[in-house]
């Protein structure tokens, strides 16, 4: 039914910086991965069916290590992210294997979204708080009517905001959407940051490889790719793909990517959509490099001692 809350999983990445299969290493007590932690706070949250977004070259390996054991709890499905997968007319770059980005992992998922949805990471931990926000707002937009008209309303979507301090790691600089955000809590724009490193209890970023730095207050908002939106968006990123395959295929034809952030930024500024920020005090917890797991597992392991989460996650 269209009213039910889809939860689409972008497990297609590479991690490079970590040096393996992240979204699929195990942290949890009985091998469990980040994904599953989100897949179970997403279900109690309200939602009620699950995406996961794979290169096919990954498929074997996923069902293995997570999907077999999640999917005798989770109505679970798969969407596949590939290379030649283009709008009409397009062919992919002689050579290319690396995925076009985020809005492409979703468009593939798109035949598998019948209502509102949210869009997360794989190898993200990102805690209960905001798939329960996510869920009070997405019911709201899921009761629009669906009658109306592609592209000819208002859309109005939804991300949650981290705080800066709570998104770093001990072992080295990571990448940030810094949010701009009007006193209605309406998102202006996101400036990429990939550059941020802790510092003390907040965090600062360079962009000049390290030489000088610029803090960043604590309690900015910053993005970590937790989304929700109502289905329009798969109208928004299949009309933009073009017009990014023009831009970028001259010029950086191997590795450019086209992102989430960009289609979004781009319907705020023509004034067809809105996105609310909504806030999470929950801290994120990620393996951007080997260095983090064993924090991760630690973590984990405290919420399954403290019944935060049952052990096993799915039962005996």
């Amino acid at each position: 039914m269209s009213d039910k809350l889809t939860l689409v999983i972008m497990a297609a990445g590479m991690g490079s910086r970590y040096g393996g299969l992240k979204q699929v290493d195990p942290v949890g007590p009985d091998g469990e991965a980040i994904m599953e932690y989100s897949i179970y706070d997403a279900l109690r949250a309200g939602f009620e069916n699950v995406v996961v977004v794979l290169k096919p070259e990954m498929a074997t390996d996923f069902r293995t290590l997570v999907g077999d054991r999640v999917s005798k709890q989770v109505p679970l499905t798969y969407a596949y992210q590939e290379v030649g997968n283009l709008p009409l007319g397009y062919e992919a770059p002689q050579g290319r294997v690396k995925p076009w980005g985020t809005a492409q992992a979703v468009l593939a998922a798109g035949s598998q979204i019948q209502g509102p949805f949210a869009v997360i990471n794989a190898d993200d931990y990102y805690g209960p708080q905001g798939f329960a926000v996510l869920t009070e707002f997405l019911s709201v937009q899921g009761l629009a009517d669906p009658a109306i008209g592609r592209m000819t309303r208002r859309e109005h979507w939804a991300m949650v905001g981290y705080r800066v301090e709570n998104t770093v790691t001990r072992h080295g600089s990571v990448s940030r959407g810094v949010c701009e955000v009007d006193e209605a809590g309406h998102l202006i724009r996101i400036d990429e940051r990939t550059r941020i490193v802790k510092t003390g209890d907040g965090a600062s970023y360079s962009e000049d490889e390290g030489r000088t730095w610029i803090s960043l207050p604590q309690g900015t908002p910053v993005s970590m790719n937790l989304w929700g939106f109502t289905r329009g968006f798969l109208d928004s990123i299949e009309e933009g793909f073009p017009e990014f395959l023009d831009e970028h295929l001259g010029v950086d034809p191997m590795t450019s990517e086209y992102q989430l952030p960009v289609v979004v930024q781009s319907m705020i500024d023509s004034g067809r959509a809105d996105v609310q920020v909504l806030a999470s005090w929950d801290r994120w917890y990620g393996v951007t490099y080997q260095e983090d797991r064993p924090g991760v597992a630690q973590m984990i392991a405290e919420k399954h001692a403290s019944g935060e989460y049952p052990t096993p996650l799915w039962g005996s």
